[in-house]
């Protein structure tokens, strides 16, 4: 079911994707994210809410700077550096060894936070917002989260085959620089640019996502998709989160961007046991 992946980050054991889902915590340093902000944008905050994602067993700290919810305000490069360069330096100095990942679409911002002790280039706009970000991660040798958010796209046709066009655009953008498929990690970008329904069939069809059976971030933490669906606030989205996390397993995904990390890990946990069974030493 899970395609196996051995992913490269400097300074660091590798990221091992497979049957055991790896869980992204979601770290945003900005006043205004959709779910959380203005919890975290304090440095201590943030370094304790860091520290108990990790606890919780969070996999990856992603640190971001800039909220993408429908009608935020832009920030520009050097606010953005202002909100996430403490942080990440405060987790560094911490004795924090998680990876890092940086949520930004700026290669300057990215850049800054890879030399300061972030190891993964989490992109909304896939590589394509700014031809400079591939280089970035060439010049680092990091990995890049490249994820769907397709503007312009033909929405008459199919999200699935308009979803892999898409891709093979970036993964020509990072093989012109150097940057394999080996370390690149698809995000299909669910509730960017799509209705409802598209991010319900994404969901579904998953696997179609995985041009050569490359690896997958499913991010759907309290998304719209669950609070359209049921009609609740951000707040109270955690059990249409876990239902979207076990789905998203169950189609093959590896890594998972939440805010709750604890119950989708343990939602995790139950879905690879059901696929592949329990740990031997449980019996």
């Amino acid at each position: 079911m899970h395609t196996t992946h051995t992913i490269a980050l400097p300074n660091r054991p590798p990221l091992i994707l497979g049957q055991r889902a790896l869980v992204m915590g979601i770290l945003n340093v900005t006043p205004d994210s959709f779910s959380d902000g203005g919890q975290h944008n304090l440095i201590e905050n943030a370094v304790a809410h860091a520290q108990a994602m990790i606890a919780d067993g969070a996999d990856i700290i992603d640190i971001g700077g800039e909220s993408t919810r429908p009608g935020a305000a832009l920030v520009s490069v050097q606010e953005e550096l202002d909100r996430v360069m403490p942080v990440i330096d405060a987790l560094v100095a911490a004795g924090i060894t998680t990876p890092i990942s940086i949520d930004s679409y700026k290669p300057l911002v990215a850049d800054q936070a890879i030399q300061a002790g972030a190891s993964i280039i989490n992109d909304v706009h896939g590589l394509q917002g700014a031809p400079e970000m591939a280089e970035i991660a060439a010049l680092h040798s990091v990995p890049v989260i490249a994820m769907h958010w397709d503007k312009v796209r033909d929405e008459a046709k199919p999200i699935i085959a308009e979803m892999a066009r898409y891709f093979e655009t970036t993964l020509a953008l990072a093989k012109a620089v150097g940057v394999g498929r080996e370390r690149i990690i698809l995000d299909p970008g669910f509730g960017f640019g799509k209705s409802l329904a598209e991010n319900y069939e994404v969901l579904r069809e998953l696997t179609e996502v995985q041009p050569r059976g490359m690896p997958i971030l499913v991010g759907t933490s309290r998304k719209s998709m669950i609070g359209r669906l049921l009609d609740i606030p951000a707040d109270e989205r955690l059990a249409g989160t876990i239902a979207t996390t076990v789905a998203g397993y169950l189609k093959g995904g590896h890594i998972f961007r939440v805010h709750d990390v604890r119950a989708n890990r343990d939602a995790l946990r139950v879905a690879q046991a059901t696929l592949y069974g329990p740990p031997t030493e449980l019996g």
